[in-house]
């Protein structure tokens, strides 16, 4: 069963959220803002964290540059800005993904789902992909550039695995997105653009003149084949 943390200072949200993902079987449990997300993430080790972004004592911003320097669990954003930068500033915080309020349950049940399928996919391809100087374990989820060790978030993680299968191809970000969630959802593209750079800045001598992951322009990105 996994364990879902609800970060919101609504609590109808709560209870909305709450009641409608353990119909489903997930256990649930919940924080009104970020600095209460923090003592129940330490002690209940969740799957995964929907993140309200305004919130009073701690906004989620401030939780997820707190909780990512311990933990890579993923983080789902539940944000009611239209603002695209504020999205983006979440993402490259290090969220994986974000919905916009109001979302539809069913919506909000397929993001978690293919986030977690993600995470605990079963892996077809071999254990470990070198490329170059960088290494990827898929069954640790452990990522070496030049045999130092790079914590990523998951869906850097996944990302990164994605481009290093196939050195030299070209990916649209739209190709990108289905391998991370299985399926496109509007508005989205956008975060491809973030979860790259804040890629390069991890893996990357220098992020501006990258040498593993190119941009290739009008179209999207490819892993060199060095």
């Amino acid at each position: 069963m996994k364990t879902i943390l609800i970060v919101d200072d609504n609590a109808s949200v709560r209870t909305l959220v709450r009641e409608y993902l353990s119909e489903q079987g997930m256990r649930v449990v919940t924080a009104d803002n970020g600095q209460n997300a923090l003592f129940v993430a330490r002690q209940e080790k969740p799957d995964l964290i929907l993140l309200d972004i305004m919130m009073p004592e701690m906004d989620g911003y401030q939780f997820v540059t707190a909780y990512r320097k311990e933990s890579d669990i993923p983080i789902i954003l539940l944000t009611a800005k239209l603002e695209e930068s504020d999205k983006v500033l979440g993402l490259e915080l290090g969220a994986d993904d974000y919905i916009t309020k109001p979302f539809g349950m069913r919506e909000l049940l397929a993001r978690i789902r293919a986030v977690l399928r993600r995470v605990g996919a079963n892996v077809v391809q071999p254990a470990t992909l070198k490329v170059a100087n960088i290494s990827l374990n898929h069954d640790t989820r452990q990522v070496r550039v030049d045999n130092e060790s790079v914590t990523l978030t998951p869906s850097e993680f996944d990302l990164l695995a994605a481009l290093m299968e196939s050195p030299g191809r070209v990916y649209s970000r739209a190709d990108l997105l289905i391998k991370l969630q299985g399926t496109t959802f509007e508005g989205v593209e956008r975060t491809i653009d973030v979860h790259i750079r804040n890629l390069r800045t991890k893996i990357e001598a220098d992020p501006a003149n990258p040498r593993y992951i190119e941009t290739v322009f009008g179209i999207g990105y490819r892993f060199s084949e060095e």
